[in-house]
């Protein structure tokens, strides 16, 4: 069964907790199409206060090599920036920046982690850094920059 269909519903209507399976226990982000159309990627905050992020290689995230598609490793990585800066970021915000190093390939079945830390939180941009793992290899380091937003409400279409 996939995990995303059972999921306790959180405070924050777009959590949700795996309440079984591989990720019992983790939370996800539901509201964004792209993300849950790639993952499920999942975070928890670990007993130091860090945060730890993952998700299981599927075939679908395999590029034509059979090795996983960098495209998923930097989907992956801007999820776990907001993951990490949760708590800096305490609302909305956006990706202003990002940069990352490949380092060696993801394999179908692996666990990918990924960990990171904010390196500094202003007004208006935090500033984080991430690897991710699979087991004792590096895989990708990155780092990004988020911009704390105000969403303005779109125009609805007229009927």
């Amino acid at each position: 069964m996939h995990e995303l269909t059972k999921m306790a519903a959180s405070p924050r209507p777009e959590l949700h907790v795996a309440t079984e399976g591989e990720f019992q226990g983790w939370q996800t982000w539901i509201r964004d199409s792209f993300e849950n159309h790639i993952g499920p990627f999942w975070h928890r905050l670990e007993a130091d206060g860090s945060v730890r992020c993952a998700f299981r290689v599927e075939k679908k995230h395999l590029n034509g090599s059979g090795n996983v598609h960098g495209g998923c490793f930097m989907a992956f990585a801007d999820y776990s920036l907001f993951a990490i800066g949760r708590h800096a970021l305490n609302g909305k915000g956006v990706t202003v920046n990002f940069g990352c190093e490949f380092l060696d390939a993801g394999h179908e079945g692996e666990l990918i982690e990924c960990t990171g830390e904010v390196t500094r939180a202003g007004k208006s941009l935090i500033f984080l850094r991430g690897q991710m793992t699979s087991g004792e290899r590096l895989l990708f380091t990155f780092s990004g920059t988020i911009k704390r937003a105000k969403w303005k409400s779109l125009p609805q279409p007229n009927a």
